[in-house]
């Protein structure tokens, strides 16, 4: 049975947002719902910070003296002590102590890819096959897009894109086959019925776009597939998760550039006003006799 949390979602404004600006980290709302949510909920929400964990995994391997990232799920003393021994100090997500072991060996899965995708590619097949349907469906589609967006632009500047790509998917190997010429290597044809698929290229090839512009074009695909996926969840972990997601966006842009950032961050605003409102149909009897 599905968990509901209704005086979470309803309190988000507060606590998130302090006199018109972010007054929580990523990092601090994560802890935040650790202390709320069931545990089994609180699972899903730790996926979406693995790619801290991967940063750090990688970091700490290449020796590249980049600062530890406090975001992820792993201390660097378990990550550490996992580098050192992943027999006897595994990790709890299995595919890190693969990469780990891999790397030591100098030995690859996919050869043909870098070790940063090495890790990335091992990071989308271990999300891609989880239980729940809305994280699920969130990475494929984050999957899809990097995908996309790697492609396109290493056709557009004549590199081969063969080593680029990560996973194996249908739309990974479409792209990989080579068979179409067009723009859009024949995925809105192929799969005519995933509609972010047209998005995307209309966001790649528009040329009145400039590289700014473009990715806060590619968030705003992103943010409009998260509110579709979560009509009519309500007070659901669905709804945390995007909010989650959300808040991951809004506060890279803020750090980034400061015009978007206070977009995104009022796009947020709005959302939360609007996130624990009651459907009208859940009141269409009230006060009837």
């Amino acid at each position: 049975m599905q968990n509901n949390y209704y005086c979470l979602i309803a309190g988000l404004p507060e606590i998130i947002i302090e006199q018109n600006k972010l007054s929580f980290s990523l990092s601090d709302f994560k802890l935040e719902l650790k202390n709320i949510l069931y545990k089994k909920d609180y699972k899903l929400i730790e996926y979406l910070f693995l790619t801290y964990d991967n940063n750090n995994v990688l970091n700490l391997l290449l020796k590249n003296d980049k600062p530890f990232g406090k975001s992820g799920n792993f201390s660097q003393a378990d990550i550490e002590s996992a580098i050192e021994n992943p027999y006897e100090h595994p990790l709890p997500v299995f595919y890190f102590n693969t990469f780990i072991i891999n790397y030591k060996n100098e030995t690859k899965l996919n050869p043909n890819l870098s070790w940063e995708n090495q890790i990335t590619e091992l990071y989308y097949n271990y999300l891609v096959k989880i239980k729940n349907p809305f994280l699920k469906d969130w990475f494929q589609l984050e999957l899809n897009l990097n995908n996309i967006i790697t492609a396109f632009n290493c056709k557009k500047h004549n590199i081969p894109f063969d080593k680029e790509l990560i996973g194996d998917n249908k739309i990974a190997e479409h792209i990989k086959t080579g068979k179409s010429k067009s723009k859009d290597f024949g995925l809105s044809d192929t799969f005519d019925d995933i509609s972010y698929i047209h998005d995307i290229f209309r966001i790649l090839d528009n040329n009145n776009l400039n590289l700014s512009d473009r990715k806060k074009n590619i968030d705003l695909l992103k943010w409009k597939y998260l509110d579709e996926k979560i009509t009519f969840k309500y007070f659901s972990i669905e709804v945390i998760i995007s909010y989650v997601i959300k808040l991951r966006i809004t506060e890279k842009w803020i750090k980034l550039d400061k015009k978007t950032g206070e977009e995104m961050f009022n796009k947020l605003l709005k959302d939360l006003e609007t996130s624990f409102e009651f459907p009208e149909e859940f009141s269409l009897n009230y006060g009837k006799k």
